[in-house]
């Protein structure tokens, strides 16, 4: 359902025209093309080269602040000064270009000043999920050959028994530990940094010297993966900071399309403000929200963990212009009692991606809050984030839509069974992207590698349509997933750990529709002859082995085998019925 009240001769130009427009030589940010792995690619010209550069570049902000964590709050210089303590000690500590560190931990300040240390070496940075457990923590390092981590004291503990079994580790950093730690391989990371209201204080001292390309490696971001081991995406350092330029490109779009000219940068405006409810170990986190923001001279409001009387407590005290992450912190937003009692006429702009979001929920931000414009976008581990974005009157034209591709990127909807034909506009077939931000490959995995990046292009395993002019609908996920609250959740690798149980014979993970999270994992299972397990007993066990979001939230018994087709693949469509009729 499109919106009625847009403005007149809206649009007052084509998708094509604007992007045109924006990127035209002489403009900042103007395109050219260059050769990436073999490939003619589009790129952004004035990109910075690099994360460290982008480091180098925000110490312009000086006293601005930057980040703000419960009391603390650190300017932008404080947080320079601690990075680059922290890459001089990194670097003592034998930290050269293509080594891996990892960051693990929750949302906190010392997590930021990791990243950017480690990336400021070149190192090949691996932030890693604080939600994992102890097995899928060291899965993580192992696999990724890590030689440093950086991690909190909660994460530490859960991974101590683990240690021992990553080889490859030389040195571990715990930030927040309340006493001292006696481990061979443990530095407590504030006796290099100290705490975070103490950064302003540290000595001014440069980065460590560091030759660092465009199309070097930067990141890996771990992906569930179909065969239920998780995948690490390895990204470039363009890829990752093209995420700066797209962000301005949808606000600078709308104008255009209404007819009006953007308005130029004023270095007097007031600092933007952004509540970062998503983790910085997703690439939504990290790459569209933390970057962006460290480059633009934003300040990034971090919370101890969601509470949405808490965020509007922040949004009120901080003045925040920014807010979303996911649709389920949107729809909280919008529909908690206390609302009313909060200034939240900062909001400008509440977007979110991730997971999927209803077209009423367009409506209900323009609604609840006047002054701000919804947005949304489609990306994933594997684009380094962003490839789509929308909003404004783009968006409530199109509620059911994510979004046109930024101007260096590509979207072709193929013919899913043989991954080659192009079909027209309208059909719905698979997802295919490409351009910069597109990973190189999957660490350690050349067939999971060769099977999904072809010729610049990532098949996405969505299923979806373009219209005429560019707009993107994902339709359904080709790939066994589902996601909850912007959590991907593989349904194969759950499972697995279901049918490792002693009485599980059968077993399938199906996706139960919910109005915030868009939905949540339910277990279907059947039991070997003669076996009991109780509903409870099955969660825990999953919870043993698994992230607590994985755990299925239902848990059904049918007394057969699940139902299949002539292939053996379980019919989930059915099993879906089943589980409505099952209540």
């Amino acid at each position: 359902m499109t919106d009625t009240t847009l403005p007149p001769n809206w649009p007052a130009m084509s998708l094509a025209q604007a992007h045109a427009a924006l990127t035209a030589p002489g403009t900042p940010r103007e395109m050219e093309e260059v050769m990436i792995r073999g490939v003619k690619t589009r790129v952004w010209k004035n990109l910075p080269p690099s994360l460290r550069s982008v480091v180098e570049l925000s110490r312009v902000h000086g006293e601005k602040i930057f980040l703000v964590y419960e009391d603390e709050r650190v300017s932008f210089e404080a947080f320079h000064r601690a990075v680059a303590a922290l890459a001089i000690r990194l670097r003592a500590d034998g930290v050269k270009k293509g080594d891996r560190v990892a960051v693990i931990m929750r949302n906190l300040p010392e997590w930021v000043v990791a990243f950017y240390a480690a990336a400021s070496l070149g190192a090949i940075v691996t932030p890693l999920n604080a939600w994992w457990t102890g097995p899928e923590l060291e899965y993580g390092l192992t696999d990724s050959g890590t030689k440093v981590v950086l991690m909190d004291n909660e994460r530490f503990e859960r991974m101590t028994e683990h240690l021992p079994n990553c080889p490859d580790l030389t040195r571990v950093y715990v930030s927040r530990a309340p006493d001292e730690i006696a481990h061979p391989l443990v530095t407590k990371l504030e006796s290099v940094i100290g705490a975070p209201p103490s950064w302003g204080g540290l000595s001014d001292q440069a980065l460590p010297e560091a030759d660092i390309l465009p199309d070097d490696d930067a990141t890996i971001f771990y992906t569930s993966g179909t065969t239920g081991r998780p995948k690490g995406a390895l990204a470039t350092q363009r890829g990752v900071n093209s995420n700066i330029f797209a962000a301005a490109v949808v606000s600078a779009r709308a104008f255009l399309r209404r007819g009006e000219a953007p308005p130029q940068p004023d270095p007097n405006a007031p600092q933007s403000a952004s509540l970062l409810s998503v983790p910085f170990f997703h690439v939504t986190g990290c790459f569209a929200v933390l970057n962006p923001s460290l480059a633009g001279g934003a300040k990034l409001v971090m919370m101890h963990k969601w509470d949405v009387v808490r965020a509007f407590e922040l949004i009120e005290r901080e003045k925040i212009v920014l807010a979303g992450g996911v649709p389920t912190i949107a729809w909280q937003l919008i529909e908690h009692p206390l609302r009313a009692n909060y200034d939240l006429s900062s909001l400008q702009n509440v977007s979110y991606g991730g997971a999927p979001s209803a077209p009423e929920l367009v409506r209900k931000i323009k609604e609840t809050f006047p002054n701000s414009a919804p947005g949304n976008g489609w990306g994933m581990t594997e684009t380094c984030a962003t490839v789509t974005n929308h909003g404004a009157e783009d968006y409530a034209n199109r509620p059911d839509s994510c979004g046109p591709a930024v101007p260096v990127s590509d979207l072709q909807i193929r013919d899913p069974v043989d991954g080659v034909t192009v079909l027209a506009p309208n059909q719905v077939g698979e997802l295919w992207a490409r351009g910069p931000q597109v990973v190189k490959l999957y660490w350690n995995k050349p067939e999971a590698t060769a099977q999904t990046f072809v010729d610049g292009w990532v098949r996405t395993g969505d299923l979806a349509r373009v219209d005429e002019e560019g707009f993107c609908f994902i339709i359904d996920r080709a790939k066994d997933m589902l996601i909850r609250g912007g959590e991907n959740i593989y349904c194969i690798e759950v499972e697995n750990v279901l049918y490792d149980h002693p009485a599980v014979m059968d077993a399938a993970i199906i996706g139960i529709p919910h109005r915030t999270l868009g939905e949540e994992p339910g277990a279907v299972v059947t039991l070997k002859p003669g076996a009991t397990a109780t509903e409870a007993e099955l969660r825990a066990h999953v919870a043993q082995h698994l992230a607590a979001f994985k755990v299925p939230v239902q848990i059904k018994f049918l007394s057969e085998i699940l139902p299949r087709n002539p292939n053996g693949k379980i019919l989930k469509t059915e099993l879906k019925k089943l589980f409505a009729d099952l209540g």
